[in-house]
């Protein structure tokens, strides 16, 4: 698998003929969207609620600065400490110098987007701590040494016998013999497992779906538990969060919870939803003795005040991937970074500068769907068409597209001229049809292999203009 954002053509071209990954993409329609569907038709007035929480997230982010002050004093004043990464390389230092500080020699994991982007297990292990995924999904491509390809469902592209074959390679210890057809098998042995790695870790680290700067609190949103058995049975929490996350108070967090889970995986609301607040206090029974937040900018803050700044609204729903036609014919390892779809596209050359992630933005399109369905009103097409232009700006975009372009631009200056290259073009691709359809043109090999061209049938639409008139 090649981890590299500018191999997404050769990726891509890959993932389309993988027939397992077409049967897993093919899930997305039946499980997220049709739920998505039926919570956004059970809410009521959906929209109302989008607008609220658009207005709360850009508030966050004009506020930004003194929001996340505000949390972390509160964060100090309940006895936990919060540390400040410029870039995934300071990250991961705090994170190693938290848990040496701990004597931790086995850490357990919730699910984290910002973990994987920071690549924060490979440097764990390298430096001889034991990182352990816990969130199932997790715990599988943990297990198979693979990158999440879906942003609340790692696993996605997997299926249960693919699952099955990773358990048997990976717990030898076990009878081999054992039944691991049923999918209640697999999370049975995985729990069993995890139990023994849950009461034994040294350190446990957590995301954050949201930062509430008024009560300087974390609030995590999980399915499974683990998440509160990450946090509350070791000595030492940390929490690594894109410092992005912060908004004013619990009542707006409560506002982007309602729009997180039913974008989500279409539920009311999640099976647990937990708010964390600092070390476990004198007359609390459990909870850890040591409490840290690592706020990463990573390149957020260089978003800020440009035409990309909207794209930092995002509470990491997955809905526009749930939604993006070429996510569904291509996966999520295709795109060779964390975030993938169209919020990766819309993010990544923010992230990773636009020499690394610029086939990104041309990854879509522009059907719309995504900026339809986001809960916070992301202009996803806006943003990807903003990348595009610096793109073609730094002399990015390929030759033959310039060269389209300018030739496109010559004769669109020219209305006469265009007039009668158009009429000429009509009547090439009348004659070059079959059955009414163009199959195939020069140069177009790409575009027409997975689609043909309505040959015209008539005039030019400004023929047609002009007779009407």
């Amino acid at each position: 698998m090649t981890l590299d954002p500018r191999a997404f053509r050769e990726a891509g071209r890959a993932a389309l003929h993988d027939p397992s990954l077409r049967i897993a993409l093919g899930r997305l329609k039946t499980h997220f969207a049709l739920g998505r569907a039926r919570a956004v038709e059970r809410y009521g007035d959906w929209e109302a609620l989008r607008e609220q929480g658009r207005a709360i997230r850009d508030y966050a982010l004009a506020h930004l600065d003194t929001l996340l002050e505000e949390f972390e004093r509160n964060v100090v004043a309940r006895g936990g400490q919060v540390h400040w990464a410029r870039d995934a390389k300071e990250a991961r230092e705090i994170v190693l110098r938290i848990l040496r500080e701990a004597g931790a020699k086995s850490v357990t994991k919730g699910k984290s987007m910002v973990s994987e982007e920071i690549a924060l297990n490979p440097y764990l292990d390298a430096n001889g701590v034991e990182p352990v995924e816990t969130d199932l999904g997790e715990y599988i491509v943990q297990l198979r040494r693979e990158p999440p390809s879906h942003i609340i469902a790692p696993a996605f592209h997997l299926n249960k016998e693919d699952v099955a074959k990773t358990f048997r390679e990976a717990h030898t210890a076990l009878d081999p013999d054992r039944p691991l057809v049923e999918r209640t098998e697999l999370v049975a042995e995985a729990r069993a497992l995890l139990r023994a790695r849950f009461e034994s870790a040294d350190a446990g680290i957590t995301g954050a779906n949201f930062l509430t700067a008024e009560e300087g609190a974390a609030v995590l949103v999980t399915n499974e538990g683990n998440g509160d058995l990450t946090r509350l049975l070791p000595k030492t929490h940390i929490v690594l969060t894109g410092l992005e996350k912060v908004v004013a108070n619990l009542e707006h967090a409560a506002v982007l919870l309602r729009l997180l889970t039913r974008s989500a995986t279409g539920q009311d609301i999640s099976s647990y939803v937990t708010v964390m607040n600092g070390p476990r206090a004198p007359d609390e029974s459990d909870g850890p003795q040591n409490f840290h937040v690592v706020l990463v900018d990573n390149g957020r803050t260089r978003l800020l005040g440009t035409d990309a700044e909207e794209v930092l609204r995002c509470i990491r729903c997955a809905a526009c991937l749930n939604h993006c036609p070429i996510y569904a014919a291509v996966g999520g390892h295709t795109y060779g970074a964390t975030y993938t779809g169209p919020i990766g596209a819309a993010l990544n050359p923010g992230l990773m500068g636009v020499g690394v992630a610029h086939r990104h933005p041309n990854a879509s399109t522009f059907c719309g769907r995504c900026a339809e369905v986001c809960p916070v009103k992301i202009p996803l097409p806006t943003i990807m068409r903003h990348w595009r232009a610096r793109e073609y700006a730094s002399g990015l975009a390929p030759k033959s597209m310039t060269a389209g372009l300018g030739a496109w631009a010559f004769f669109a200056k020219r209305p006469a001229l265009y007039r009668f290259a158009a009429g000429i073009v009509a009547c090439a691709l009348k004659f070059l049809a079959r059955n009414g359809r163009v199959h195939s043109l020069p140069l177009l090999h790409n575009w027409f292999l997975v689609r043909d061209f309505p040959a015209p049938q008539g005039k030019t639409f400004h023929a047609l203009w002009t007779a009407r008139q």
